[in-house]
């Protein structure tokens, strides 16, 4: 049975969840998990691949089921951008662990973020990048216990905030 010792990174695409997330493992000495791959690995498909057989609707389920799965100790799981649309799995982490939003301004973001469709990354039809930043910023901030501001492109910069925050 999992603890409550695991770090579960939320946020938009491009605001470094898995980036961060293998630092933070090496540092803290936990295991890494991105759920992206898990739901890659689960479905043997790329993530733009299920969206573009399965739709929207059918993908974001299937990111609850697997997200909700994951019973572990000791591991920083990086979750996809559209986790916190799964209301099972967010409650499920919240008793597995410490969630934590690496919040990114959205005029960086759209500096980091080149192909957004490639990255299979959950946008509905007709919506614009601005507007789905909104829609999730609103749910990051509801589940996040720990929120990390990016002001910089300093990945260290970040890990010493985060660690601060998490008081190691």
């Amino acid at each position: 049975m999992a603890g409550r010792d695991n770090i579960i990174l939320i946020g938009m695409p491009a605001s470094g969840k898995s980036t961060l997330g293998v630092i933070l493992a090496k540092v803290l000495g936990y295991r890494f998990i991105d759920s992206d791959i898990l739901i890659q690995e689960c479905q043997k498909q790329k993530l733009s691949e299920i969206i573009e057989a399965e739709g929207i609707d059918a993908f974001i389920e299937i990111e609850n089921k697997v997200n909700a799965s994951i019973n572990t100790n000791k591991t920083v799981i990086a979750t996809g951008g559209s986790a916190v649309y799964g209301m099972e799995a967010m409650q499920h982490f919240k008793q597995i662990g410490r969630i934590v939003y690496l919040h990114v301004d959205y005029e960086r973001l759209v500096k980091r973020l080149s192909d957004i469709k490639q990255r299979g990354v959950v946008i509905r039809e007709g919506q614009t990048f601005e507007q789905l930043y909104e829609e999730r910023l609103k749910l990051y901030r509801q589940y996040a216990d720990i929120t990390v501001d990016e002001e910089c492109e300093n990945v260290e910069k970040v890990l010493a905030d985060l660690l601060a925050k998490l008081g190691e």
